[in-house]
């Protein structure tokens, strides 16, 4: 399937739906026909767009009823919207424009572009007499998002489109309840202390109030790790935690941090490694491409994997493995492990939450976590901040600094991540027993400062150049917050560096 829209130089061009920036697009296109739609029906309605579920976006209204007449009038109005197939144009003005055309509407439709740092002029997208501003590109008109749904879901309702794999039909949903718990949660807690947008994020730190947010939101990453410890030491039966979730989620800190909330429960937490009992290199299974596939959960030796484990947790003592990987084999340098009484063994991995990892374990000793950067906060009540952004932008700054790739690279190689994590952590995330969400509300104020310098070197004739330009947009909306106001012990310094933990 594919859709035409304008550049950023406001040529048309032409992108396949199964790309990632393709389904950016069709995404931001059919919320636009959403939003227009229900402006014409419910015009002082106040819409929000929160957060994406299995290809859909979760949105509710602040005052009105979500009742089947209303699902069905949104959709019947979307359809005819589409069916006409109106022209979509990109209108740009200065900042002097804007601010007098701001006063006239009285709206907060794109209100937070005044504040840009970055950018001089101030854009807005107009069809017939419906106007809103989305963050990226749109399709040239509203012709092209033919495949959709809404329905009805918890107190507020789904707008459904298509996969990447599967553009030209909309598969069942699936419902993550778990997930849904924990974002609701998190959004919550911010709605009620006023930091669900960057205006109101960025509000705070303008008022000198940017300590306090940066406490709360630390305060309330405590408070959850705590709560996963409580959990932990009310079962006895436990004797493994697992922990998995997505890339630059904070899994080593996080581990760390709850292993100090395990000892106030008077319980030893012993770090074991998947890492070091991949298969020899000879034994890796590859790809379609004939490439060492190191993600796959056949590339672990899982029969030496859940002997140790089964040795450990029967009191004996094991030698570890020590995974070379320069020479692709195992190596046993003398490292022995025996756990004690009340000991418990702590495993962070990829495939952590597949029980197939630990087959030869009993479920009801095994304690499973999934980690992941949940961002609640929106730019406004219509742009969502993507949870994938947050991370990738972590791993920029990460890769950065310990790993010596540029900016440039990480892009290169995010693609390829993102597709591992679809396949083998997000289908066992509603397996977990408990979920933490590890995204920190000022974060992005935090990470502005190393990541734009990084992004911008990137250059216009470089492939990833748009992914770059897209992210330093993005964080051009907030409001730098000083590194020394972030506590040493904090997630986010296992990115930015300074923590009081060695990884």
């Amino acid at each position: 399937m594919n859709l035409v829209y304008n550049n950023a130089n406001g040529k048309e061009e032409t992108i396949d739906y199964s790309t990632t920036e393709g389904k950016r697009i069709y995404v931001r296109g059919i919320m636009y026909v959403m939003s227009m739609a229900i402006y014409k029906l419910y015009p002082s309605s106040y819409l929000t767009i929160n957060y994406q579920l299995d290809n859909s976006m979760f949105c509710t209204f602040d005052n009105l009823e979500i009742t089947d007449e209303v699902i069905s009038n949104i959709k019947n109005k979307m359809q005819e919207i589409i069916d006409k197939d109106l022209l979509i144009t990109k209108k740009e003005m200065t900042q002097e424009e804007a601010e007098k055309f701001y006063e006239k509407e009285k709206t907060l439709r794109g209100v937070l572009q005044l504040n840009t740092e970055t950018s001089e002029k101030v854009s807005l997208y107009y069809c017939e007499d419906y106007y809103n501003y989305f963050y990226g590109d749109m399709p040239i008109s509203t012709g092209y998002m033919k495949l959709f749904d809404v329905q009805k879901y918890r107190d507020g309702f789904l707008l459904r489109y298509p996969s990447k794999k599967n553009p030209v039909t909309l598969k069942p949903f699936r419902d993550n309840k778990k997930l849904m718990s924990t974002l609701e949660e998190y959004e919550d807690i911010y709605r009620v202390l006023k930091l669900n947008t960057i205006y109101r994020l960025n509000k705070k730190v303008e008022e000198d109030e940017g300590k306090e947010t940066i406490l709360i939101a630390e305060a309330l990453h405590e408070k959850k790790i705590a709560d996963i410890a409580d959990m932990i030491a009310k079962n006895r039966k436990v004797k493994m935690i697992l922990i998995a979730g997505p890339s630059s989620s904070g899994k080593t800190t996080f581990a760390k941090r709850l292993g100090i909330q395990l000892k106030l429960n008077n319980i030893g937490p012993k770090t074991l490694s998947a890492d070091n009992y991949f298969v020899e290199r000879e034994q890796t299974p590859r790809d379609e491409n004939g490439e060492y596939d190191f993600e796959c959960i056949e590339a672990i030796d899982l029969k030496l994997f859940n002997e140790h484990i089964l040795r450990l947790l029967a009191g004996e003592e094991v030698e570890i493995p020590e995974f070379d990987f320069q020479t692709g084999h195992k190596m046993y340098n003398g490292n022995k492990m025996k756990l004690g009484e009340n000991d418990v063994l702590v495993i962070e991995g990829i495939h952590c939450l597949n029980d197939r990892l630990t087959d030869s374990i009993p479920k009801d000793q095994k304690f499973k976590i999934y980690i992941s950067a949940l961002t609640v906060l929106n730019i406004d009540y219509y742009n969502r901040i993507s949870t994938t952004d947050t991370r990738l932008i972590r791993r920029i700054v990460r890769d950065y600094r310990y790993r010596g790739y540029s900016a440039k690279e990480t892009i290169k190689r995010w693609n390829s991540v993102n597709q591992g994590e679809k396949k083998y952590i997000f289908p066992y995330q509603e397996e977990a027993d408990a979920m933490f969400n590890s995204s920190l509300v000022y974060e992005l104020g935090v990470l502005k400062e190393f990541a734009l310098p990084l992004l911008k070197e990137i250059q216009s004739t470089d492939s990833e150049y748009m992914e770059a330009k897209r992210l330093i947009d993005l964080l051009s909306y907030f409001k730098s917050i000083p590194v020394d106001y972030i506590p040493e012990s904090s997630i986010l310094r296992e990115f930015i560096g300074g923590s009081v933990f060695k990884y």
